[in-house]
């Protein structure tokens, strides 16, 4: 079972990721009276530059390199996680440490491809994007430290029950913290500041194309994921222990839930300037700083 649970892991995230993807699409149309893609819309869009050329703008190894590693980042991370509480053979024998690095490894693969393209808006998208990495992962690591202090293990598994295992003033702090930052982490609107399509033309992303493109944008997909399911796993406690397929249909309603919600900020907010950000990052840090200190007193 234990190894069973690592390829429905795998095709968990991968089917569903486009998806929402879709979802936010047709909300965000809606909210703007318009009509919106049809919901399979990224699929479709996932394909048609999967069977597109590669245009290599750049000899630089690192261009070529960086769509593969972003993306196989991300899917060792799905891999390691517990899904629906059910550990498998690699979410036993990991700890945080290693979830962890393989975020930052995927955000920083998408920075060093935007710098080795040479393109000027890239390099601009590439300084945002390393300033978010440096202020927003932070956030990220205190939220799973929490959990390795309340359950006192720094594995996958003990770490994400434990972070709501008393619902004390850590727990609550925490949990406004993650959900202030959580537009943040899926990059939409008041914060896709790296990428801003009508200033910098994408950023990061504006030399790739064909498959390299499609690795990215499935990447940020599997992401977005990632953190909603997160927040739903570590906060949310009305999963009940029992049925695999019950507690998964209810990880992904709620998934869908924190995705409407992101829809409708990004729907309605203007984008911030990166020193703007910068200032809200800045708190989200001490706050979480402080949940910390509170978890450490039992509190």
């Amino acid at each position: 079972m234990k190894v069973a649970a690592i390829f429905i892991n795998l095709a968990y995230f991968l089917l569903l990721a486009p998806f929402l993807e879709g979802v936010m699409r047709k909300l965000t149309a809606r909210i703007q009276s318009r009509q919106g893609p049809p919901l399979y819309q990224p699929y479709l869009d996932l394909l048609k530059l999967l069977g597109k050329e590669n245009i290599v703008s750049s000899k630089n190894w690192a261009f070529r390199l960086a769509p593969l590693l972003a993306f196989s980042s991300m899917l060792a991370v799905v891999l390691l996680v517990p899904l629906a509480g059910a550990e498998n053979l690699l979410s036993h024998s990991s700890d945080l440490m290693t979830l962890i690095y393989l975020l930052t490894l995927s955000g920083f693969s998408i920075l060093v491809g935007a710098l080795a393209s040479g393109n000027p808006f890239a390099g601009v998208g590439a300084s945002r994007e390393m300033m978010t990495i440096i202020m927003l992962e932070p956030v990220l690591a205190m939220t799973l430290i929490l959990g390795a202090v309340k359950s006192e293990s720094f594995t996958i598994s003990s770490a994400l029950s434990g972070i709501g295992r008393n619902h004390g003033f850590s727990y609550f702090l925490m949990l406004v913290v993650y959900l202030l930052a959580l537009q943040a982490f899926v990059s939409r609107q008041p914060f896709d500041i790296p990428e801003a399509e009508v200033e910098i033309l994408e950023g990061p992303y504006v030399e790739y194309s064909g498959p390299n493109y499609a690795l990215f944008r499935y990447t940020l997909n599997i992401k977005r994921m990632f953190y909603a399911w997160l927040f739903v796993v570590s906060f949310l406690n009305f999963v009940p222990s029992g049925n695999f397929w019950l507690k998964l249909l209810l990880e992904t309603a709620g998934i869908l839930i924190l995705f409407v919600l992101i829809s409708v900020i990004g729907a309605t907010h203007p984008r911030f300037r990166i020193d703007q950000a910068i200032k809200y990052y800045t708190l989200l840090v001490v706050l979480s700083l402080i949940a910390i200190g509170l978890g450490v007193k039992g509190w």
